[in-house]
């Protein structure tokens, strides 16, 4: 059976970055993501319906999230689902997460995003585009070309 497991989201940062690193100096952090769906409900309003997801951010991705978003920031994130499970207090729980693949700083260095014009705190300019994310065949962070790929 094919399957496919790509999600892109475009939404606004609901808290300020917190950056933290596993025991083995891996960046990590989780961002949450707000999305507002405006629609019009049975008697012709207009509705809004916010949906709030986290996104878990790997590497240089998680550390430049870090370094240039705050809450309010526009961003876009392309990715994967996920899904984790644990147990607390002997009752069973999950929580449908995102793993952050590539994000883009969109938006005016001004409105939170950065811009063309944004530069990094050593003078260069901002690359806005970012993907460091964990490879999906688990052996961690790195890149694969087409040739190195185990299947």
């Amino acid at each position: 059976m094919a399957s496919y497991n790509r999600v892109v989201l475009i939404g606004n940062v609901t808290r300020d970055i917190q950056l933290k690193y596993t025991p083995t100096g891996l960046a990590v952090t989780e961002v949450g993501l707000a999305m507002k769906d405006r629609r019009k409900n049975a008697q012709g309003e207009w509705v809004d319906d916010v949906v709030f997801v986290d996104v878990t951010l790997w590497g240089r991705t998680a550390e430049v999230a870090s370094e240039y978003l705050s809450k309010g920031s526009p961003l876009f994130v392309e990715g994967r689902l996920k899904l984790d499970t644990w147990e607390k207090d002997g009752e069973k729980k999950s929580k449908l997460r995102i793993v952050g693949e590539r994000i883009q700083l969109i938006g005016s260095k001004g409105s939170g995003g950065t811009g063309p014009a944004a530069k990094r705190s050593d003078g260069q300019p901002v690359d806005e585009s970012y993907s460091d994310a964990p490879s999906a065949v688990g052996r961690g962070n790195e890149s694969f070309g087409d040739d190195e790929i185990p299947f």
